[in-house]
């Protein structure tokens, strides 16, 4: 019995110091990005103010429309007239779609423009130092 005293009394006593060697140095929070800064590749980065107000008017519109047309086919109980208004949606969906489609090619296209005229500029520099 007085071996098990012992072994607790010491284990109590060394526990604090085992404690501590396990503590590490809280993680470094990096500060948040100000606007302006990064890559500016988000999808309204390059906008002004009013095109911004524009394109939020313009999917809030079409938002709205959706809802509506949402709302005519929960409440309409003919079938056929049911049936034209999800074909009404479904166009309206598929407009959309093609918009963001054409929107996300063009944004890959500049992407790739930025990419060559980076390739563009390392290798200027380049051409420039070796002797001819």
């Amino acid at each position: 019995m007085k071996h098990l005293y012992k072994t607790t009394a010491a284990l109590l006593l060394l526990l604090p110091l085992s404690v501590t060697s396990f503590a590490v140095e809280p993680l470094k929070v990096a500060e948040p990005m100000q606007p302006g800064m990064g890559m500016g590749m988000g999808k309204m980065s390059g906008m002004t103010l009013e095109q911004k107000d524009q394109h939020m008017r313009a999917m809030q519109e079409h938002m709205l429309k959706m809802h509506d047309l949402s709302n005519q086919i929960l409440a309409e109980t003919d079938p056929a007239k049911k049936e034209q208004l999800k074909n009404q949606q479904l166009e309206l969906m598929k407009t959309q779609h093609e918009i963001r489609k054409t929107h996300r090619q063009q944004r890959k296209e500049q992407r790739q423009q930025m990419k060559v005229q980076r390739q563009q500029m390392k290798q200027q520099p380049q051409q420039q130092t070796k002797p001819e």
